[in-house]
């Protein structure tokens, strides 16, 4: 028998609970009695405050989580701790929310989000993985759970149990700015690694355990489907089309236990997804099954309307059960105005105190689930940690295994370890930034050394060399001389979600440019491409004796020279289909699935 402490009142309620073991779905039927419970014991204001997540910038006061009960808080893509960024100031700062929790008259403890979409990305010093476009192409549906076993780790390490992962979009549109959150173009693979990247986060089931945390299937539904590829635009299909592209990954996740699903920005056939009762309430949670909670995105019902009293009312009938609050244009404190809005449409009878129930019923049973009311200490083994190398040696592994190999003419791959001189060239070859992309630190990432801990290639490529290898770097490509292989980096400056939409999905000139100048020194020359999305490559490719997607690979760049120099051989395959031009109806370059092999020298 199970026999979970529950505080209360300042008195501990011991309630024994049957066993009913979990398979495929999560069922939460052992948790209900105490959920029942607690619920019979909450003021509407209690209740109401469970329904909030409140952006940690913008709680300037943090006794407002004690104040108005809050259920949880997130730090937003910009949104770090005020006294630094290393792994114990992300502990004690998230500590302080979470005790304020503990002080209020049922103490129950919030939930803490963070956007760990590649590896706990914000903290300086994690480990930070390939995005999800680089671990699709690696086809390995055990090497995604063990990476996100790793991320589970470290987030839990800072005292966060919340990571706003996977992302199971199908990106139909190679122009969209977050193709690279999506696993691929191919419904199936979105599915399979989605389930793997859910259990790797959660264990097979929402556990207790300090080293899992809750996972977030999203962006529920379709936002991967939108019209030109616009973020946050319009998704123009009939039903049957979004049910087999875009709903699978969801049903597939759900059976895999996840215990949260947050709702897309973007609309079906006009109608914005934060509002739409029928896809939220009759499919997730009726036709699906989905017993866990629903969250919005960052103020994501503000786009309902003007109205932000109709756009409360509208979100919560339609299915939300926890509203992501930061501050509103101009509103300090925007959660209270939620807060005071909400309790207002239930006196007046426009949101069913039943509705309100079901939301904070779903919101505890994964509380409960968790063992939060059991403990909420974080274990010191997990936070020391946090950027080890045995869990680089994972995000390494992952990086040689998404590499993709699209073309190696006269053998130019594996680099024989006994090369004279090696030219490398490309200012990506030594920026950490553009090597991990977007969500890295930042929101939008940024260029530059950006984390510790991580590896650049060049400085890979120093330490993969021979002693007697001259190894020569120039960004411009202005020292190419006596070279006996070139090898050149190119690729996309970080972005993110919006600012990463583009129009033109052709390589940049300058790359081209670099890419012939290297040519044109004589020597055989191998170019590898950071990127979020395949792009056209015109004459980067016919430029190029070897050319290797190599996704954003994250921080362990010693996984590229891992196969450069034929430590191990190239296995990755694309994970959607390579564009020929930016005529989609044009037939694809290369189909999904291609990806060349070159031996190891082992």
């Amino acid at each position: 028998m199970i026999k979970p402490k529950l505080a209360l009142c300042g008195t501990i309620l011991l309630l024994t609970l049957a066993t009913t073991p979990l398979h495929g779905a999560i069922h939460f039927s052992r948790h209900e009695k105490a959920v029942d419970a607690l619920l019979a014991r909450m003021t509407l204001d209690e209740k109401i405050g469970q329904m909030v997540q409140a952006d940690c910038a913008a709680l300037k006061d943090k006794s407002h989580v004690a104040k108005y009960f809050l259920g949880s808080v997130l730090s937003g893509g910009d949104s770090d701790p005020d006294s630094g960024n290393t792994a114990q100031d992300w502990l004690n700062w998230i500590s302080g929310f979470q005790d304020q929790a503990l002080q209020t008259r049922l103490k129950i403890p919030i939930l803490y989000g963070v956007d760990a979409v590649h590896g706990h990305n914000n903290v300086d010093g994690a480990v930070v993985f390939p995005h999800n476009i680089g671990l699709g192409a690696t086809h390995d549906r055990k090497l995604v759970k063990r990476a996100a076993e790793v991320t589970a780790r470290e987030v839990a390490g800072t005292g966060s149990r919340w990571a706003f992962a996977p992302c199971v979009a199908v990106p139909q549109d190679d122009r969209w700015g977050r193709t690279y959150e999506g696993f691929g173009d191919n419904t199936d693979l979105v599915s399979e690694l989605g389930v793997e990247a859910t259990i790797g986060l959660q264990g097979r089931k929402l556990s207790s355990k300090p080293a899992t945390v809750l996972a977030s299937a999203k962006h529920y539904v379709g936002d991967g489907g939108t019209t030109n590829g616009i973020d946050q635009g319009d998704m123009i299909c009939d039903e049957a089309t979004l049910r087999k592209i875009h709903l699978p990954p969801y049903r597939a996740a759900i059976e895999a236990g996840v215990g949260s699903i947050m709702v897309s920005y973007s609309s079906w056939n006009g109608k914005k997804l934060h509002g739409h009762k029928y896809l939220i309430t009759d499919v997730l949670k009726g036709e699906l099954g989905f017993r866990g909670f629903v969250v919005s995105d960052w103020a994501a019902i503000d786009q309902l309307s003007s109205n932000y009293k109709d756009n409360v009312e509208r979100s919560i009938n339609a299915g939300l059960d926890m509203v992501m609050i930061p501050n509103g244009p101009g509103k300090a404190n925007h959660y209270v105005e939620f807060i005071e809005d909400l309790k207002a449409l239930v006196a007046e009878g426009k949101v069913s105190q039943s509705r309100i129930d079901d939301a904070v019923r779903r919101i505890l049973r994964v509380k409960f689930q968790m063992g939060l009311f059991e403990s909420t200490a974080v274990d010191p083994k997990l936070t020391a940690a946090i950027g080890s190398p045995k869990h680089r040696a994972v995000a390494r592994e992952c990086v040689r295994k998404s590499l993709v190999l699209l073309k190696n003419e006269n053998r130019a791959l594996p680099l024989s370890k006994n090369i004279r001189h090696l030219a490398v060239v490309g200012a990506a070859a030594d920026d950490l930034g553009m090597q991990c992309g977007g969500w890295t630190v930042k929101w939008q990432g940024e260029r530059g050394n950006v984390m510790t801990g991580g590896t650049t290639l060049l400085a890979a490529i120093r330490e993969s060399a021979l002693p007697k290898t001259t190894v020569t770097y120039s960004a411009d490509g202005s020292d190419l001389k006596n070279a006996d292989a070139i090898i050149v980096v190119v690729g996309e400056a970080p972005y993110a979600e919006g600012k990463g939409d583009i129009t033109d999905l052709n390589l940049a000139s300058a790359d081209r440019e670099l890419i012939a100048k290297a040519r044109a020194a004589g020597a055989p020359v191998v170019t590898i491409l950071y990127s979020g999305r395949p792009l056209v490559l015109g004459s980067a490719l016919t430029d190029s004796d070897a050319f290797i997607a190599a996704w954003l690979p994250g921080t362990e760049g010693a996984g590229i020279t891992d196969v450069l120099f034929g430590d191990h051989p190239f296995t990755g395959k694309l994970p959607r289909a390579w564009p020929a031009s930016n005529d989609r109806a044009e037939e694809p370059l290369l189909p999904f699935g291609y990806g060349l092999k070159a031996r190891s020298r082992r």
